[in-house]
């Protein structure tokens, strides 16, 4: 461990309530620092402008859907910006001029095909074989340009991916956001499936979009001018008179392209809506699903596996309903067209059939006029093939954007003095925590601790007492910078190192040295010292195993657990520790042996305990008490479970009973002391 300035944070990326905080740099710097490569944090967008009562809901459920997307290119744009990736714009030129070259040897072949088709109606032979000849270089160029031009797509789509999702990512886990989610309000479910999967489908679809645009004006520009040339005007007798269609290849192609547009949009009206709702359901049960396999000892030991069945099927029953709907635009979208790439290439023949058979028009300006045809028919029709990729992003974009709104939302409240934020400093003299009128309190501003002023002494170990309910973990997180709102500060030694050990330890995935050495790097210590320390803690039987990669989340009791997070602390030496619950699976005799260890091992260390059994009083030099109030809870006693040589520094000016708790306790408590 560095002997940098300590800060409590949070090193449980995936159980916020069972994290294990290895500090080493200044409690007062709140700012986590990001990893390489990762953009500087944006200023969050302004607040969601709430819709007024004269809109319908459907009309604020409108507005909110937009401003969702608006939210999302707020942030992914700046990609292409000073803090971005330094070959995004490069790679998009690149990738712009390929699809320009493509549609040039788009064009070339379309020549081709009038030439070859010409040739063979007039029985040209040395020109079918030039053009022949010809046709491999055109074949071989234009495969390269495509292939070079999906290349480059998809690096951008990768690179775009990663630079926002590292972005995300940064923003999640800083001042421990990716916990306080758990504690608010808002449209953040499941937010890995949101980074991991909505984020994907969110990059890579936009660069598909686009490019596919830019194709099709490209494409449709150029092979317009083929066919106004090509067909001319049309001259139809209608009822005595003739009319003259200037352009009528052009203008059956748009009215064609109108048509199946339109239809599209009609008939796919709803398939947004759908696909958002199917993306839900998915990540819903997603989430279910993960949740059994985190939580299958219990349920095991419980014999809950009919009530778990039962509610994965009613959430799989959620995703074949949506899936069922989705599955009917499919078919209504598919209607469309598939029965439009039918008669796409038989119109341009038809309409040019008259003029070929009375010969103004050759063979190979027939053929060119339907490539021609097709290549602006296909253009005209993007939308169409498009249309339900397009509903599948908008629906990804918003979940995406729904989340990075929730973090909006705790970043402003960082910076705002609104809603109240504890403060987090030094302590004066030699104070090793101090708690100065500290406020705990949710993000509604509801009191859960008040006023609660504690001075700590190096050395002390400290018992944390009160029944359920009474804010005792939430002054732990507190304590720890997990829980942010409130009021007040909460104040270290400098130069010293904080670490927590919550009920439920986290075990990481790899092998049992990585699992032991968390949070620090598994070749931080010896194999011999790694060894030594599961010795002291009562599990030499693992010893064997420490390079084994298995799941050993799975594999180890809950004592075991919490055995192995003690042997963490002998690895750490911290100068500060927190027990939140931290003996709670080990029975009376085990939890005597890891305490008297830990005084053994750490003399000087300063203990907080928070528990509910009374047995480990004799391992502590003080008890405070929180008792559950009106208006929050309140500290209602403190006192001295040994005698201390000097008076101590308290600051409790909230106790309301002044009968004087510490010589009670003393007399009382003096023949538990450990000594």
């Amino acid at each position: 461990m560095s002997g940098a300035k300590p800060k409590p944070k949070s090193v449980d990326d995936t159980e916020p309530q069972g994290s294990e905080t290895a500090a080493e740099e200044k409690p007062s710097t709140a700012e986590a620092v990001p990893p390489p490569d990762v953009p500087p944090p944006e200023v969050p967008p302004p607040d969601v402008i709430e819709p007024g009562p004269e809109l319908t809901p459907e009309e604020a459920e409108q507005a909110r859907k937009k401003y969702l997307l608006k939210r999302f290119w707020i942030s992914a744009r700046h990609y292409w910006g000073s803090s971005g990736d330094k070959f995004a714009w490069p790679c998009t030129i690149g990738l712009l001029a390929l699809i320009g070259i493509n549609v040039g040897f788009q064009y070339g072949i379309n020549l081709w095909n009038r030439g070859i088709f010409d040739a063979i109606e007039r029985h040209d032979a040395g020109t079918v074989y030039f053009l022949s000849a010809v046709f491999v270089p055109l074949v071989l160029g234009t495969v390269a340009v495509v292939t070079t031009q999906v290349a480059l797509r998809m690096m951008i789509q990768r690179r775009w991916r990663s630079w926002l999702t590292t972005a995300v990512i940064g923003r999640w886990l800083a001042n421990g956001r990716y916990y306080q989610l758990n504690l608010i309000g808002g449209d953040h479910k499941n937010p890995e499936a949101r980074i991991s999967e909505d984020l994907r489908i969110a990059t890579e679809a936009p660069v598909d979009f686009i490019a596919g645009v830019i194709s099709a004006f490209l494409a449709a520009s150029t092979f317009i001018v083929v066919l106004w040339t090509i067909g001319g005007a049309l001259t139809l007798p209608i009822a005595g008179f003739t009319v003259t269609i200037p352009g009528f290849l052009v203008v059956t192609a748009v009215l064609y392209a109108a048509i199946t547009s339109s239809s599209m949009a009609f008939i796919g009206r709803r398939f947004v809506q759908v696909s958002e709702a199917k993306n839900q359901t998915e990540a819903e049960f997603r989430y279910t699903l993960t949740h059994v396999r985190e939580n299958g000892e219990s349920i095991a030991l419980l014999g809950g596996e009919e009530e778990e069945r039962n509610d994965l099927h009613k959430t799989f029953t959620n995703v074949l309903g949506q899936w069922a709907l989705l599955a009917r635009q499919h078919m209504r979208t598919t209607l469309v067209s598939h029965g439009s790439m039918l008669i796409a290439p038989v119109v341009p023949v038809l309409l040019c059939a008259p003029k070929f058979l009375e010969g103004s028009m050759t063979l190979g300006q027939v053929m060119q006029a339907a490539s021609a045809f097709a290549i602006v028919q296909g253009a005209f029709g993007w939308l169409v093939d498009n249309y339900p990729r397009l509903a599948d992003w908008n629906a990804c974009a918003r979940r995406i954007a729904s989340l990075m709104m929730s973090l909006d939302g705790l970043e402003r409240a960082e910076q705002s003095d609104a809603l109240g934020r504890i403060k987090r400093g030094e302590t004066e003299g030699e104070a090793m925590l101090s708690l100065n009128d500290l406020s705990v309190s949710l993000d509604d501003g509801t009191a859960v601790v008040t006023e609660t002023q504690v001075a700590i002494e190096p050395g002390e170990r400290v018992l944390v007492s009160g029944e359920s309910g009474s804010g005792k973990s939430t002054l732990v997180r507190a304590i720890a910078g997990l829980w942010p709102w409130g009021d007040g500060s909460v104040n270290f030694h400098a130069d010293r190192r904080l670490f927590m050990l919550p009920q439920r330890p986290y075990i990481p995935s790899g092998t049992l040295r990585r699992a032991v050495a968390y949070p620090g790097a598994a070749d931080s210590w010896t194999s011999d010292e790694i060894k030594a320390a599961l010795d002291k803690v009562g599990l030499a039987y693992l010893n064997d195993k420490i390079e084994e990669d298995a799941p050993w989340d799975q594999t180890l009791s809950g004592g075991e657990k919490q055995r192995l997070a003690f042997a963490r602390l002998l690895l750490h030496t911290p100068d500060i520790i927190v027990l939140d619950e931290a003996t709670s699976a080990l029975d009376e005799k085990s939890q005597d042996r890891m305490m008297q260890m830990v005084i053994q091992e750490l003399p000087e260390v300063t203990i907080i305990s928070v528990a509910h059994r009374a047995e480990l009083e004799v391992f502590h030099s003080r008890k405070i008490t929180l008792e559950r109030r009106e208006g929050g809870a309140k500290l209602v006693s403190d006192i001295d479970l040994i005698k201390r040589k000097r008076k101590r520094n308290l600051l409790s000016r909230v106790l309301e009973n002044r009968r004087s708790p510490r010589k009670a306790g003393t007399a009382s408590n003096k023949a538990r002391s450990p000594g």
